[in-house]
């Protein structure tokens, strides 16, 4: 890859990081709108809906345009796309601000279902454009090293939003009133205008599709995009789903029945496993030698838990139980050298793995049965570009279309979650962590079948899992 286009992957990961930011920090919105406004579980639950459900009007409104006019960013071009994803976000950031001035919750919704809603075209423009920014049959792990840095931001996020809403990372909704969220808002788009503008005097290749533009639901004749689009919604909910039901299952007496304020080192640790998995995931990108390689597939995942490590020391969180989550680090480390980097065969060894963890969960107690669920996080850390680049093969001139329906499917987020949810309320929290194993018995089929699809299609999946 030349320096260009080194710039370029540089560039366009940055909007990553602002995903991850947004989508972790509304952990922290979500207590802090409940108390403020005097809200249910179910009310607060909303700021997650609105985040979540903006992927699938954004989407559906994308494919239903690629329908009736056909594909916009075949007209506009991949990088201006992106631009006005942001300046959308940015609108929805700076909309806080009068929001809070009226003391509107749904106001405040609504600007978060703006942000998603430029979120959405920027995730339909980038993810595609990871791909074909260098070979494709490494595009998968452009999107791992994109995914990392999202990760990153889903670790910090809270820790930052906390420190400007409340001017300590300890996540309390003590002494913050609704004034407090008008400077992050400020900050947050300031950052995207920022984004914009770097994007608009940079170097990112205005690459399009080049083939003819045309009204059709193309993309929906390629098996591979179908059965991607439920592997996406089940990939998307069981991440959202596992983190949202964390808090009440650590209030179980059997599994360690703490308070509320003691649970941010295990929701901290779910989510820096992403962040483990996905730097791991991400050093094919690199050119290093063989050997060089196999030593950084070992380093890497430990300096990724160290950071995590490191962060929930400073909001001075018992971690003193970390040391019992290495063996699971040490599993998935033998996982990645299994799969060969092909992202089939890690999909679905991930998927059974995953899988395997929520049994284990499921049949046990205590710190092994709350580790096993948490390592979800970890073993679906590299799932989505997994996913995304083998769903978009051959797909040619439907490829925004298609992308935009994997986005669409985001939804998952929105649908798994209160499904979980209602098995929590009927039931408990650990039986309900059975919902996962029927999304990773899904995300592993897909695994298996796509390689089917495409190499009945004529495509060698080698070239795609390369």
């Amino acid at each position: 890859m030349n320096n260009t286009r080194i710039s370029s992957l540089i560039t366009l990961i940055s909007v990553f990081f602002f995903w991850g930011f947004v989508a972790a920090s509304n952990s922290i919105l979500t207590p802090l709108f409940k108390d403020i406004f005097h809200l249910t579980q179910t009310q607060a639950q909303l700021v997650e809906s609105a985040f979540y459900i903006s992927y699938f009007v954004g989407s559906l409104i994308y494919f239903l345009l690629t329908y009736f006019v056909g594909d916009p960013l075949q007209k506009i071009g991949y990088k201006n796309g992106l631009i006005i994803g942001l300046l959308i976000s940015a609108v929805g950031a700076i909309g806080f601000i009068p929001a809070a001035n009226s003391n509107s919750y749904p106001f405040l919704l609504v600007c978060l279902f703006t942000v998603g809603l430029g979120f959405t075209l920027q995730q339909i423009v980038a993810n595609p454009y990871m791909i074909v920014l260098g070979d494709p049959s490494t595009g998968s792990h452009r999107l791992n090293l994109a995914a990392g840095v999202n990760s990153f931001g889903t670790t910090i996020g809270p820790v930052l939003l906390s420190l400007a809403l409340f001017g300590q990372i300890t996540g309390t909704t003590s002494h913050a009133d609704i004034s407090a969220v008008k400077m992050p808002s400020i900050i947050l788009c300031s950052m995207l205008l920022i984004s914009a503008l770097v994007l608009g005097f940079s170097k990112l290749p205005p690459i399009t599709m080049h083939e003819h533009t045309e009204r059709s639901l193309g993309a929906l004749k390629y098996p591979q995009l179908v059965f991607g689009m439920f592997a996406i919604f089940f990939y998307v909910g069981v991440e959202v789903t596992t983190a949202s039901n964390l808090g009440k299952l650590l209030q179980m007496p059997e599994i360690k029945g703490i308070s509320t304020d003691r649970i941010s080192p295990y929701v901290s640790l779910f989510w820096g496993s992403l962040m483990i998995g996905r730097w791991r995931g991400s050093l094919t990108v690199f050119n290093f030698s063989k050997a060089w390689r196999n030593i950084m597939n070992v380093v890497v995942p430990f300096i990724g838990f160290g950071v995590i490590c490191g962060v929930n020391y400073l909001r001075h969180s018992d971690i003193s139980e970390y040391v019992y989550y290495i063996p699971f680090i040490v599993l998935a480390i033998i996982i990645f050298f299994i799969g060969r980097e092909k992202p089939a065969l890690t999909l679905t060894l991930f998927s059974c793995t995953a899988a395997a963890m929520m049994v284990l969960g499921l049949c046990t107690s205590g710190t092994l049965a709350l580790f096993s669920f948490i390592s979800g996080g970890l073993f679906y850390s590299v799932m989505w570009p997994c996913i995304f680049t083998l769903a978009i093969a051959g797909l040619g001139k439907f490829t925004t279309q298609g992308s935009s329906l994997l986005i669409m499917m985001i939804l998952g987020g929105a649908v798994i979650p209160p499904l979980q949810g209602w098995i929590v309320d009927n039931y408990n929290a650990h039986i309900a962590y059975i919902v996962p194993v029927f999304c990773f018995a899904y995300l592993a089929f897909y695994g298996w079948k796509v390689r089917t699809i495409l190499s009945e299609q004529g495509i060698n999946p080698d070239a795609v899992e390369g």
